[in-house]
């Protein structure tokens, strides 16, 4: 008797979107990073094809990092005030990309001008070869500010830029079509919000093949449930043929984790849990797989340890190209 055939075809792939731009093309990273183009649900080699594997960012952030928790900060403490030995050891981690955080530019961090945000877009280009992501200070009359001096400052590097959101997105959509950046289009948790937001985007003339999603984060065991099926059911949307879902997905992890008991309390507090020092990077780690397991394609960490095993993990784990 045969065995039937029983592979899900879908008609639908995942737009590639590549970040950096090499000298070749018109800037200055060493590498260029390329995520999505696959042709099925993740990890299922034996029915699709999946030709680019997920990548990992380490954050940098404007305003240091006094506010991470300890097992995050003991790794970039030495680095935390100077942007650039912070950007370059980035690097050394094995960090695929480098994502700068503008909080720095927040009222309540210090009201860092947008002239020197985009000094410290500069600085982190020049020491790093790595592509780069920027993430803007989440308050809207701030982003609207200091984003469109970041994007000239990285004019020709083809970077990341977030985030735009229904309530406001045009200023950093028409400044990352001016300097021909990518960008990051949130939306929480709710696939028939991102899809009216990237109707928004497109109306303004942002290729949907420029834009990478995210649905938000929550961190293993604080929300993680509600974001993971929000991304498994927007790619299932995706490889069934909706073009407004056809995006990668990135998921800003490393802040969520510290809002976690089981990540962050001390060895004393919660002895029957193991070490700190062990749990709080695989703490990271597992989040990271878990959304890699729902469809998402790109992960900004803070723990370089975590970093490690979620990089492991893709090795055993994802599909050879």
């Amino acid at each position: 008797m045969p065995v039937p055939d029983v592979k899900e075809k879908f008609s639908g792939v995942v737009h590639a979107v590549t970040i950096g731009a090499t000298s070749e093309q018109g800037g200055s990273r060493t590498r260029t990073v390329t995520i999505g183009g696959e042709t099925g649900l993740p990890m299922l080699s034996f029915e699709a094809e999946y030709p680019h594997r997920p990548a990992f960012a380490l954050e940098v952030n404007t305003a240091g990092a006094d506010d991470w928790h300890s097992q995050a900060r003991k790794h970039v403490g030495e680095v935390a005030a100077d942007l650039e030995k912070w950007a370059a050891r980035c690097e050394e981690w094995g960090a695929d990309l480098v994502c700068l955080h503008l909080d720095a530019a927040h009222p309540d961090l210090g009201g860092r001008s947008p002239e020197e945000c985009a000094d410290d877009v500069k600085r982190v280009l020049g020491a790093t070869g790595l592509p780069l992501i920027v993430w803007g200070a989440d308050v809207d009359e701030v982003d609207n500010n200091v984003l469109p001096k970041c994007t000239q400052a990285a004019a020709g590097e083809n970077c990341l830029f977030g985030t735009a959101k229904e309530a406001n997105y045009r200023t950093l959509a028409a400044s990352c079509l001016a300097d021909s950046h990518k960008i990051i289009a949130e939306a929480p948790s709710d696939i028939n919000l991102s899809k009216q937001l990237h109707i928004l985007l497109g109306d303004v003339g942002v290729n949907v093949q420029n834009i990478v999603m995210h649905p938000t984060c929550g961190a293993l065991g604080f929300g993680m449930v509600y974001i993971y099926t929000t991304i498994e059911r927007g790619r299932i949307a995706a490889l069934g043929g909706d073009v407004l879902m056809q995006q990668p997905v990135v998921v800003n992890m490393g802040k969520e984790i510290g809002r976690v008991k089981e990540a962050t309390s001390p060895d004393e507090d919660a002895p029957q849990w193991g070490k700190l020092d062990v749990r709080a990077p695989l703490w990271e780690a597992a989040t990271a797989v878990g959304y890699m397991e729902a469809g998402a394609e790109l992960f900004i960490m803070r723990n370089p340890e975590a970093l490690q095993q979620a990089k492991t993990a893709v090795e055993a784990l994802w599909p050879k190209a």
